[in-house]
């Protein structure tokens, strides 16, 4: 419950630019998104997907079957009202990853917002197992690197080189690409990430 209250308070008192993770236009993303060769009826889930505009430039795209996940109602409600009557075209579900029990598979896995944030080798196990049960296939996560943030939010996090990232999910999945990028806040401060794209094993 910690962990949510905190989230819930992050997006209440907060605007997109005062906290570190906004990003105009989600290019690194997309591109992974799109290099996976899926067509647009595709499921896509967006994990700690919070109000971030990757479910925009996804509906602009042309997917439809787009699912937004994240801890905080209230990161939900802002995206929703962002999108107005686009928000009907896309599923929400308001829940802390460790304790999410999908009713459905996906084909596209995508996160550039929670993994770093587990800390405990229980959580990490339990993430690796809920991807392993509910990815069709491909997935592509975004992680502070070994180069990055301590902290994020006033979080510890868990930082991931290329390498780490890749064999954390070897078992189930075959990395396809690792890069390390910097992102510059809306605070023009530049902080580096890992993200590694995943196809699942058949």
């Amino acid at each position: 419950m910690e962990r949510k209250e905190h989230w819930e308070n992050i997006y209440t008192t907060k605007s997109p630019q005062e906290v570190s993770w906004t990003q105009a236009i989600p290019q690194v993303s997309l591109d992974f998104i799109r290099s996976f060769g899926q067509d647009t009826s595709a499921s896509i889930i967006d994990i700690g997907g919070g109000d971030s505009h990757l479910v925009d430039f996804l509906l602009d795209a042309g997917y439809t079957d787009i699912t937004v996940l994240d801890i905080s109602s209230k990161a939900l409600e802002r995206a929703q009202e962002r999108l107005g009557d686009r928000a009907q075209n896309v599923k929400w579900i308001v829940s802390d990853i460790v304790n999410f029990h999908p009713s459905t598979s996906y084909d596209i896995w995508h996160d550039r917002a929670v993994f770093h944030f587990l800390t405990e080798a229980a959580e990490i196990e339990r993430y690796v197992q809920l991807v392993n049960e509910s990815v069709n296939h491909n997935m592509v996560i975004g992680t502070f690197s070994e180069n990055g943030p301590l902290k994020c939010s006033g979080l510890e996090i868990t930082q991931y080189s290329k390498s780490v990232l890749s064999d954390r999910f070897n078992t189930g999945f075959e990395t396809i690409n690792c890069i390390q990028i910097d992102h510059t806040t809306p605070f023009e401060t530049t902080q580096n990430f890992t993200f590694c794209s995943f196809a699942k094993e058949q």
